[in-house]
Order: C-alpha cells, then sequence, then structure tokens
C-alpha cells in the first residue's frame, strides 16, 4: 500500500483534532476513526466518520429522549431482539463512510450492493496510479468443478508462477500503453475518458462508501461468507472488526443471529422434526432438491 506524504500529513493532522460534541459517540469508533488498514497488496480501508451507537439504536426502537427514561428491557436485549426478528428500521439511525482503495474488478462486485452512496475515483478527470492487485500464489486456484462461481484446488507452484508473471507483464504493458495514449508528445494526446479503457481490471480504484448500520449488515453477512470471494471477503473481514469497536452490542447481535446461523426452508424444518423423532429421513421423502439436502445433512451432522 502506498499513501502520499501529503495523504500521512492529513491523517495525522484528522487523527490529532479533537473538538467537544454532544452528539452521540462510540469510544472504540473514536479510536479507529481515520486510520488506515491495509487491505491486499494496496488496499486500504478507513472509516472517514459515524453517526450513531448502540444507544441509537435502542433510542429509536423505543422514540425516547435517550437515556434514562424507562425500559422495559435491557439495552443488549432488546438489540438482540430487534435483530432476532428482523426489526432492520433502529438499525438504519446508525450510518457509517468509509475511504476504500481495491481493485476494479472488487469494486465492480462490491457496487451489486445497491444500498449506499457511492463516489469513485475519476478516471475520466484524472490519471489512475500504476498499482495493480497481484495475488500471492496460495491465493490461485482452478476453477471448481462442483460451483461456477467458486474456485476448486490450488495451483501447482510452476503454475502458479507462470501465472503471476502473466498478471505482472500484461499489467505493466497496459498501462504503459495507457500512458503513451496519454501523452502530449503523441500530438494532442486520447482523452483520459478513452484511454482508461485499455486499463485491466487488477488496477486499483478509490472509492468513498457511506452506508447505515441495517444495509452494512447485510453487506457483512453475503461478503464476510465462506463462499464470498476471497479479494472481497478480506475487506469484510477487516470492516466487521471496524463494525464491532463502533457497535459492540449491535454486532454481537449480529455475529449470533446472522453471521453464526443457519437458515432452513419449511421442508427443512419439517425434515428436521422428523429426525428429531428418529424417523429415517433422506432425500427422496424430504421434498428437499440434492444441493438443498446436502447443505441441510451439512447443518445437522448426517451423512449425505
Amino acid at each position: 500500500m502506498s499513501l502520499t506524504d501529503e495523504q500521512k500529513e492529513e491523517i495525522k493532522n484528522q487523527r490529532s483534532n479533537s473538538l467537544p460534541s454532544k452528539r452521540a459517540i462510540s469510544p472504540g469508533m473514536e479510536e479507529t476513526l481515520f486510520l488506515v488498514h491495509e487491505i491486499l497488496d494496496h488496499g486500504f480501508i478507513r472509516v472517514i466518520d459515524y453517526m450513531g451507537n448502540d444507544a441509537s439504536i435502542v433510542q429509536a426502537a423505543r422514540v425516547s429522549y435517550g437515556e434514562g427514561t424507562k425500559k422495559s428491557r435491557d439495552d443488549k436485549g432488546l438489540i438482540r431482539y430487534l435483530m432476532r426478528h428482523w426489526h432492520s428500521t433502529p438499525f438504519e439511525m446508525c450510518e457509517i463512510k468509509f475511504h476504500i482503495k481495491l481493485p476494479v474488478f472488487v469494486a465492480r462486485q462490491w457496487i451489486r450492493h445497491r444500498t449506499a452512496n457511492v463516489n469513485e475515483y475519476s478516471a475520466r478527470y484524472s490519471i489512475l496510479d500504476k498499482e495493480f492487485y497481484i495475488p500471492e500464489p496460495q491465493n490461485l486456484a482452478s476453477q471448481s468443478s462442483v460451483n461456477n462461481q467458486g474456485r476448486g484446488e490450488i495451483l501447482e507452484e510452476e503454475e502458479a508462477s507462470k501465472v503471476i508473471e502473466t498478471l505482472k507483464n500484461d499489467s505493466i504493458r497496459c498501462y504503459d500503453n495507457y500512458e503513451e495514449m496519454l501523452s502530449q508528445n503523441n500530438k494532442k494526446g486520447l482523452a483520459r475518458e478513452l484511454a482508461r479503457m485499455n486499463l485491466p481490471m487488477n488496477i486499483y480504484t478509490q472509492w468513498y462508501w457511506k452506508t447505515d448500520l441495517h444495509n452494512l449488515f447485510n453487506f457483512l453477512r453475503l461478503r464476510n461468507d465462506k463462499h464470498a470471494q476471497y479479494e472481497i471477503r478480506v475487506y469484510a473481514e477487516k470492516i466487521c472488526q471496524i463494525t464491532k469497536s463502533w457497535v459492540p452490542l449491535a454486532y454481537g447481535a449480529f455475529e449470533e443471529y446472522q453471521l453464526g446461523n443457519q437458515h432452513l426452508s419449511a421442508s427443512g424444518v419439517l425434515a428436521l422434526r422428523r429426525v428429531l423423532r428418529g424417523e429415517n429421513v433422506t432425500q427422496e421423502n424430504s421434498a428437499m432438491g440434492k444441493r438443498e439436502w446436502i447443505e441441510f445433512c451439512q447443518i445437522i451432522g448426517k451423512e449425505s
């Protein structure tokens, strides 16, 4: 990861600035605000701003004036109840804004979560840096034979080295051509908005990404999952750590009821009840398809 001296100085000034505030703050978030968390080879995440804390969720649920009002449950119990029963709007009262640097192909996957405000670095206006994501050998794998969206076996050392060399050479060649097309020595040079079409998908971009806590949890539920692509999952893992420091009670409920749970269909619930009664349940008499049956067996620890 490379930060300019100007960016480092800006972060230093932001971190040293301390002003009294009457708004709700999170002690954990105050400790991590503006800090740069390195991701992949050149990427990073940092929090630029946030609004609300665990108490804001409770306040919204009770529509109260704040702390000190009469409570029918303790805050932790109420937050867990809200999460367990999918009462999402109180979590929407908290918001967070990130500054993220990530490969373009990860950004294109990320942007499918259409529940945030995004402002991306413009390659029409500026020239992208010569920085590319090159995977580590242990993250290079063949196509999965059972999942069209997933990876299979790790590549052998020789094949992985060949892939990495190809990625490096192609990235540099594309960028050199990009610079050449922009060059003023080549007549007037090509417009930036056209020259950028020659750049590879592993080049890095940056954006500001702002979302509320409810939609952030939805993003994390999908992307901090073993089935998610590694290159987006490492960002989600870091965001999980940041979110835990921001709203520890809400994150604890999210971890319990969403990250750590398993979902069953109506057929799956009926099959589980039959298993508990000691009946012989098979895929054929369970009303489940092959893939769902395999997942069901994994959940209950039964051989498929």
